[in-house]
């Protein structure tokens, strides 16, 4: 049986910045309350209110095929992870495809919230490994200012927008996706979500009004879960393959809050010279942020390198995810 690795890597994020600064003067904020409690400096902002999360996952997937020198008439699947979908329907998967000229591709979304990229990597895995497909990209695309609310200031200076993509293919070398955990607890729907505008409760001037149609997040209680349950699940990965903090060379976490990355971390005790973050530039994008902390680290990953991932998001969703790096940097 085939390993599912990556094969490739590649990321985008716009060009406009929103500093602590900026940010500001537009809500009861300052650069020292932001950086002390979250760690984030400036997030990217796609300001085009006629362009969504497809051009995002676009321009990274453009940039991906040309990295690895793939044709678009020769990946088999897409999968998005997103929690910013263009529409309802169709998918962003589906529009993502278009864009990209994947003529032959078959494509749709996964929904995991913050967790989508390890979610979505345990679906290619799987794909991989059955032998259905030898070819597939998984893109994660995430305009979170499409639904931050710039109004509260406790959670509009956390989301940032970005895009990222990675080839998925088999190989029979020991490297690749080795092993994954991921749970569910559908009783944290009340700390993290979008109140209105799904089927449950549906757009109404009256949700407009109220707000309804941004995310919503109880802080303190998203903190302790995040940081309880990315530690279990990277502990159980860790233990179920053997692996110490040494053998160990770099620890992944999603970039949600600069604190929560410490907690984990330090409760694991892995040295934060293997910790890779870039939270303060990008802020929290979402399903995003593992592979862009990637794409943007890459040339220090060396193909062997033992890498574990883990993310934690609404749902609650969260899991980890130990993967051998199969690129060497060039």
């Amino acid at each position: 049986m085939p390993n599912a690795k990556i094969s490739g890597i590649s990321s985008y994020v716009p060009d406009d910045v929103l500093d602590n600064e900026m940010l500001s003067k537009m809500v009861d904020t300052n650069d020292e309350w932001i950086t002390s409690r979250v760690g984030i400096k400036e997030r990217r902002i796609l300001k085009d209110e006629n362009l969504g999360s497809s051009y995002l996952g676009i321009q990274a997937v453009n940039r991906l095929l040309a990295d690895t020198g793939t044709a678009p008439a020769d990946v088999e699947l897409l999968i998005c992870a997103t929690s910013n979908p263009d529409y309802r329907f169709p998918s962003t998967a589906s529009v993502i495809v278009d864009g990209c000229g994947m003529a032959n591709a078959y494509a749709y979304d996964i929904q995991a919230a913050c967790a989508g990229f390890i979610v979505t990597m345990q679906a290619a895995r799987a794909y991989i490994e059955s032998g259905l497909y030898k070819k597939i990209v998984v893109v994660c695309a995430e305009k979170m200012s499409s639904m931050t609310d710039y109004q509260d200031r406790a959670t509009c200076p956390l989301f940032g927008d970005a895009a990222a993509a990675v080839l998925v293919e088999p190989t029979d070398e020991p490297v690749g996706v080795i092993d994954g955990q991921f749970h569910v607890d559908g009783s944290g729907l009340s700390h993290l979500l979008m109140k209105a505008g799904g089927s449950a409760k549906k757009a109404s001037h009256e949700t407009v009004d109220a707000r309804e149609h941004f995310i919503y997040q109880e802080g303190r209680v998203v903190y302790k879960n995040a940081v309880r349950d990315m530690l279990s699940s990277s502990q159980a990965v860790m233990e179920r393959n053997n692996l110490s903090v040494d053998d160990i060379d770099w620890f992944v976490p999603h970039q949600a809050n600069l604190r929560i990355i410490e907690a984990v971390g330090g409760r694991i005790k892995i040295p934060e010279e293997k910790t890779l973050v870039n939270i303060q530039h990008y802020g929290n994008t979402s399903a995003a942020s593992i592979p862009l902390c990637l794409d943007e680290y890459k040339n220090r990953l060396k193909k062997g390198d033992k890498i574990v991932m883990t993310a934690f998001g609404a749902g609650f969703t969260w899991g980890a995810m130990y993967l051998v790096w199969a690129i060497d940097p060039k």
